[in-house]
């Protein structure tokens, strides 16, 4: 599926982190208390899989947990240096790597973590379930692991499939896109979260890099939420939380517990 024609998901991280605030990183730690059902991460050690920004691994560690943060794209490891820079500079306790979820030697030489997380990941590595599988040896027996895949739409998703392959071919293409799907993807979301007050983003997140992720967002693939839930289900997960789209476009989101 990964055809050369891979998004800039670092450099719109970088872009993002210049809109990083207080309240946003407080976003951020309690979408991770809410879906994990804890009260802080104290004692935990946390793996962040496609560590994107950074933010996840900040929260992570600013809520008391040993933190190992590694993504494929070496901007994005560059975003989350600069917030380890910016916020615990010289700590010995959060590691920052260039790493790959489908290299198996480097997964497979990592610890085993308390909690694994990996949000609007897996989907973008090009080879999805095997990325699936890779993720498994690093939990802890009694671990959680916090993922989110993008919902399979059938024919819908078929069509962002094209929009983001044709995204990532030339500036015009993105222009014209852009053009075109703004005015609903942002233009009419901001309308609706303002006239109801919800301007501000679950997780931390901004209306317009989370647009630019969307369109952009290749390599692409999806799953059903049942899918997700066979495949873990049948390596010795249980589910603690879900959260889903209602079938629309987005992710869904699962919190398994290793049990074997």
């Amino acid at each position: 599926m990964n055809d050369g024609r891979r998004f800039a998901f670092g450099a719109n991280w970088t872009r993002f982190l210049t809109g990083l605030d207080e309240g946003r990183i407080c976003q951020a730690e309690q979408s991770l208390l809410d879906m994990l059902k804890v009260k802080d991460l104290r004692g935990k050690r946390f793996l962040d899989i496609g560590c994107g920004s950074g933010l996840f691994s900040l929260a992570a560690r600013r809520l008391g947990a040993t933190v190992h943060s590694f993504d494929y794209d070496l901007q994005a490891v560059a975003c989350t240096n600069e917030l380890k820079r910016q916020y615990f500079p010289d700590d010995l306790h959060w590691i920052v790597e260039q790493g790959s979820v489908l290299d198996t030697a480097y997964v497979s030489g990592l610890d085993r973590f308390d909690v694994v997380y990996c949000w609007g990941v897996l989907h973008h590595t090009g080879h999805m379930m095997e990325a699936f599988a890779n993720v498994i040896p690093s939990v802890t027996d009694q671990g959680q692991l916090f993922i989110s895949i993008y919902n399979d739409q059938g024919l819908t998703s078929k069509y962002w499939y094209r929009v983001k392959r044709a995204y990532n071919k030339n500036l015009v293409a993105r222009i014209f896109l852009i053009a075109i799907h703004a005015p609903v993807l942002f233009g009419l979301r901001w309308l609706a979260r303002a006239i109801t007050g919800r301007l501000s983003l679950e997780r931390g997140m901004s209306l317009w890099h989370d647009m630019i992720d969307w369109l952009g967002g290749y390599p692409f693939e999806v799953a059903k939420p049942e899918a997700v839930l066979r495949f873990f289900g049948g390596r010795g997960y249980g589910l603690e939380a879900q959260k889903t789209c209602g079938g629309r476009m987005g992710c869904n989101e699962f919190v398994f517990r290793r049990k074997t």
